[in-house]
């Protein structure tokens, strides 16, 4: 019964339900692209589910993580180039899970909003689907919350939430020795860590998002919004293949930080530095700061985005299979007694 008054709506407070449904059906054809063995059901409804047995496994066990973009996305909000940082999101989490031996099975995303532009959601999830179909992963659910008053007009900020599974017994690292080889694994950029500091020498070169990039053909701006790359299906078939003992992702904390995350106590990372070149990105970044080797090493991937520690009489086999996998292989060096990690040469 209605008392024939027109009272105030929930969109008059600035959220909008309707487009929030839009939004859902539209992005359903983007996630049932990533469906796969072991999804039970599709977007809409209050959980979602998965079948382990169905994906596969007799005695899983199950790995979860989760990450963000960082403040790549300031970069995204600005020139208005959101259609990458969706694969950042799903990278950021299943490169983790896979250095732990698993793999990948579904993912969820939070998105947050002050007011819900349903074409540029759509097309950020469209990426986030887009890095799962590249990782074999499902996207089974997520949130899109629009909080007017949270955020400034444009504003966004996004979360993903991955889960893997590995048999029992399967997990990584495990098997590091001394003489272990240390395999790098090209990145495709800056990926996503590192990019307050890199706004920052933006600001001190005096360049704009819209300027020609020093290194590229493109935009500046274009060119530091290159998207993380995905090494799961690569690291999961070496892995499968026999003799890796583990796996670094190489985000904040550079090389310095991530390796020893995976090497036992009393082992250290050898690397030569002359093994690889430090790409474009990183040269123009290290000249615009003034930047020390040892900043650069403990901020930055400096051109490698995983290192994989592997037994040395499967090095040669290993190295093949990642490159007939599409990856950029580089011999790093090796594990040796003692902690950290310690450079030989210098990046060049």
């Amino acid at each position: 019964m209605s008392d024939g008054r027109n009272g105030i709506t929930y969109a008059d407070a600035g959220v909008d339900i309707d487009a929030g449904n839009a939004l859902v059906d539209r992005i359903k054809p983007a996630a049932k692209r990533t469906t796969r063995p072991g999804v039970m059901a599709g977007l809409g409804g209050f959980g979602a589910l998965f079948d382990l047995k169905a994906a596969g496994y007799s005695d899983p066990i199950l790995v979860a993580a989760t990450d963000g973009v960082g403040t790549k996305l300031r970069i995204a909000i600005d020139t208005g180039n959101v259609d990458g940082v969706g694969i950042d999101l799903v990278a950021m989490c299943v490169n983790d899970l896979v250095c732990q031996g698993a793999e990948p099975l579904f993912f969820l995303d939070y998105f947050a909003t002050g007011k819900l532009d349903t074409d540029a959601a759509a097309r950020i999830i469209e990426g986030i689907a887009e890095g799962c179909v590249r990782s074999g992963c499902a996207l089974i659910g997520g949130e899109t919350a629009e909080m007017p008053g949270m955020y400034p007009d444009g504003d966004f900020d996004l979360a993903g939430f991955a889960v893997g599974a590995m048999e029992r017994g399967a997990d990584l690292p495990a098997g590091v020795v001394e003489g272990d080889v240390l395999l790098g694994l090209a990145s495709d950029g800056v990926h996503s860590n590192g990019y307050s500091l890199v706004r920052k020498l933006v600001e001190v070169s005096g360049l704009d998002w819209e300027a020609a990039c020093p290194w590229s053909d493109d935009t500046l701006g274009a060119v530091l919004l290159t998207p993380t790359r995905l090494y799961v299906k690569q690291a999961l078939a070496a892995v499968r293949a026999g003799g890796v003992h583990a796996l670094a992702h190489i985000t904040g904390g550079g090389l310095t930080e991530n390796i020893p995350r995976v090497l036992p106590e009393g082992m250290a990372a050898e690397i030569d530095l002359a093994s690889f070149a430090l790409p474009p990105v990183f040269e123009w970044l290290q000249t615009t700061g003034g930047m020390a080797e040892a900043e650069m090493l403990k901020t930055f991937n400096c051109g490698i985005g995983m290192v994989l520690a592997v037994a040395a009489d499967r090095a040669d086999a290993l190295q093949g299979l990642l490159s007939a996998e599409g990856e950029t292989v580089y011999r790093l060096g090796q594990v040796s007694a003692g902690e950290g990690v310690r450079y030989a040469g210098s990046l060049h």
